[in-house]
């Protein structure tokens, strides 16, 4: 009654224990024709993918070893599109979904959808066109409902699928995960910086999603174009310092850095200068940057409470990904929430009030104006206006370890204006003088 639902819709692929698999196997319909099935020999050279494993993965069935396309493991084998009776299968999966309640789905992995060989089989125009037609159905038949696609690709990709404002209502925002760390652990927010202002906003009823932590590692590729290939190495080295891992994906070059896992709270542990006594406020910081922007801010529930890495589930299962998806017991939350000098209660309750002040403010509206500034090289700011200009505010995010010191004339703040800060409870500060910022503070300076 309270709250939207978001559903994950995995549509690229299925378990290898599903029914379907097992009918193939078996030689049974429908199952048999549900699943993309070359030569073993056909040439996959050209495809993109995030893994360094054979695309085509060898079944037993009983016509015989055949090869099924397996574009992330070889547990999780791909559907054929081009076989008209999945799409109705999968229509049949979203009107379930929107049944029970959903208002969000998320395109599991949807730029793989189509695979055609001889090309790279990632973002095809048929995979476009079956998001459109998604849209069009669903605005049929829920209009309140959302697309949201989930494609961890560079960012220009990743922009197209917007469409014409006919696919995806949302899109995660892929490359602020690698950019915000990389400014937080440089202490500089020069790539951050010119990558936000190369960001057109969103079309009128689009946003984008914006998330710095999820189940999955924090994605490289979409940083691609953005970070030199020293300063990804730089991020890798630091983040291997502490215990992270990075995968690797195939490329005609051979394999390349993918993703890092790591939990994001020990992502930023320390600064490429090694460990300081600023690791909970860089923290917060990291998240006060993503609760301003353009979008709709998204957290993931280890972020509330700044779980570490889990390594022995690394070692206990071979997959670098479980090293941030430490099961939780409730009793052991609730333990650690009930001692407020513990890193997770001072974490749950920074970020509830920061959330609790965005949610109040207009000019953080996933449409509102956005504007990035231009100070001084550790100080990531830009300025929001709501929809009705009633509202501005100038959020400034020191990203270093060192005091800063932004004369407010820089910030053109209108003079017969009240600015005050919602995050300090700061109140009558002027449009002239100096506001000085602390290591890794945030400050959302508004006039409202």
């Amino acid at each position: 009654k309270h709250r939207s639902l978001m559903s994950d819709l995995v549509l690229n692929h299925v378990s290898r224990s599903s029914e379907w698999f097992a009918q193939l196997a078996r030689g049974e319909q429908p199952g048999a024709d549900y699943f993309i099935t070359p030569e073993g020999d056909a040439d996959t050279s050209k495809v993109v993918r995030p893994r360094t494993h054979p695309v085509l993965q060898p079944v037993e069935t009983a016509d015989g070893t055949r090869h099924v396309w397996c574009t992330f493991s070889p547990d999780q084998i791909d559907l054929n599109y081009g076989n008209p009776e999945v799409l109705l299968e999968i229509l049949k999966v979203i009107d379930g979904y929107l049944t029970v309640g959903a208002r969000l789905l998320r395109l599991d992995a949807v730029a793989y959808l189509w695979k055609e060989l001889g090309s790279s089989c990632i973002h095809l125009p048929q995979t476009h066109a079956v998001i459109r037609l998604f849209r069009t159905l669903l605005e049929w038949r829920a209009p309140e409902a959302l697309l949201v696609t989930e494609t961890n690709v560079p960012n220009r990709e990743n922009l197209t699928y917007f469409g014409n404002r006919n696919e995806a209502h949302a899109i995660y925002n892929f490359s602020l995960p690698p950019l915000i760390i990389d400014a937080l652990l440089r202490g500089s927010a020069g790539n951050l910086q010119a990558w936000m202002m190369s960001m057109p906003p969103a079309p009128l009823g689009c946003t984008y999603l914006n998330f710095i932590a999820s189940h999955d590692g924090i994605g490289l590729r979409p940083a691609e174009g953005i970070l030199a290939t020293q300063e990804r190495d730089a991020m890798i080295a630091t983040i291997a310092r502490g215990g992270g891992m990075v995968s690797s994906h195939a490329t005609p070059d051979g394999p390349q850095p993918y993703e890092l896992n790591v939990s994001l709270f020990d992502a930023l542990a320390e600064t490429h200068d090694g460990p300081d006594r600023w690791h909970l406020e860089r923290f917060i910081c990291a998240h006060s940057i993503m609760l301003a922007l353009e979008g709709i801010p998204a957290i993931y529930f280890h972020s509330f409470l700044g779980s570490p890495n889990d390594a022995e589930a690394v070692t206990r299962t071979g997959r670098y990904r479980e090293i941030n998806r430490r099961r939780l017991e409730f009793a052991d939350v609730q333990a650690v929430l009930a001692d407020e000098a513990h890193h997770s209660a001072r974490i749950l309750d920074e970020l509830r009030r920061r959330i609790r002040v965005r949610i109040a403010q207009p000019a953080f509206h996933p449409n509102a104006t956005q504007f990035t500034l231009q100070l001084v090289p550790s100080v990531f700011a830009f300025w929001r206006q709501s929809i009705d200009r009633d509202q501005s505010i100038f959020a400034l995010n020191n990203v270093s370890a060192e005091p800063q010191q932004i004369a407010l004339s820089d910030l053109n703040l209108i003079s017969t204006d009240s600015w005050r800060d919602l995050l300090a409870g700061t109140t009558d500060i002027g449009a002239q003088g100096h506001i000085e910022l602390e290591p890794y503070q945030s400050v959302w300076l508004t006039n409202r």
